[in-house]
């Protein structure tokens, strides 16, 4: 599949009609119904309906619709903004951050870094520790938000902050008459657990909370992302253990208890390349180590 594929599908879509599409194109009507057969073809499903001399989209071909276009947007901003670091217009700066950091810190410092240069681009990319690691070893961001600690040479590690986890229930459910949960009554409920891959991840900090008191979780459902777990815990499926920043997160659908555990943190893990002297990168740092008091890793 190529880039121009794409293009051609999506401009039959939009005007659900070949001859103005090609038009638009500006190609023949006959090569653009090839392609768009042979693409249909290549994906393996029917992304049009023919209805007498026009078109309508399918199921799949709406789906493709707009998840291409979102995809097509970001194409063209990732193409503009490398125009601009071609030209020294800008220079480029990206931070990986796993999604319960959005909770916390991470959107004042990137108002505080936006603000702090106009010549430098500021672009983020959510992605678990792991990816982070591979991220910031291959150069496409510079700095990183976890919550665990990995051992490697190339990367270096400070804990930001310790942050209290909470237990994550459905609305419904009562919470106990002290307003806190141990961790032997959590460790009877139906359990929802994320993120589900890659591994290691917060999922595995989690349960090694739970395995140093003795407890095994009832895991009955696995969910890749924090939204998609809280959404689960709302429809009734169990609960889950979620940093405490994420109460800000207001849903109607769910509430928030305290865990009355010792040792039931979440550490907020900042990663960078070892050596980088970047002077940003020294600011970035600078202002997130006077958010709270961290602790190198080894």
């Amino acid at each position: 599949m190529e880039l121009r594929h794409l293009r051609y599908f999506q401009t039959v879509a939009q005007e659900l009609n070949v001859t103005r599409a090609a038009s638009l194109l500006h190609m023949a009507q006959p090569p653009l119904s090839r392609q768009i057969r042979q693409f249909e073809e290549e994906i393996g499903v029917e992304l049009f309906d023919r209805v007498g001399r026009g078109l309508r989209l399918t199921e799949a071909g709406r789906f493709l619709l707009e998840q291409s276009l979102q995809l097509t947007q970001r194409l063209e901003e990732a193409i503009e903004g490398t125009r601009r670091i071609g030209r020294n217009e800008k220079r480029w700066f990206g931070i990986g951050f796993v999604p319960s950091v959005l909770y916390g810190f991470l959107p004042e410092l990137i108002r505080e870094l936006r603000g702090a240069d106009s010549q430098v681009e500021v672009g983020l990319s959510e992605m678990i520790t792991v990816q982070q690691v591979a991220a910031l070893k291959a150069g496409r961001i510079d700095l990183g938000f976890g919550r665990i600690a990995l051992n490697d040479p190339a990367i270096t590690q400070q804990v930001v902050m310790a942050e209290p986890l909470v237990a994550a229930l459905p609305a419904t459910q009562p919470v106990p008459r002290d307003g806190s949960l141990t961790a032997e009554t959590l460790a009877r409920h139906p359990f929802v657990l994320y993120p589900a891959r890659p591994r290691p991840s917060y999922a595995d900090h989690v349960l090694s909370l739970f395995r140093a008191q003795g407890l095994q979780l009832r895991v009955v459902q696995e969910a890749n992302e924090l939204q998609t777990a809280l959404g689960l815990v709302a429809a009734g499926l169990g609960i889950t253990l979620v940093p405490a920043s994420v109460q800000r997160l207001h849903r109607d659908d769910v509430r928030y208890c305290p865990i009355d555990a010792p040792g039931f943190v979440s550490p907020v893990i900042m990663s960078q390349r070892a050596g980088d002297t970047s002077p940003f990168l020294a600011r970035a740092v600078a202002w997130v180590l006077q958010q709270g008091q961290p602790d190198a890793l080894a």
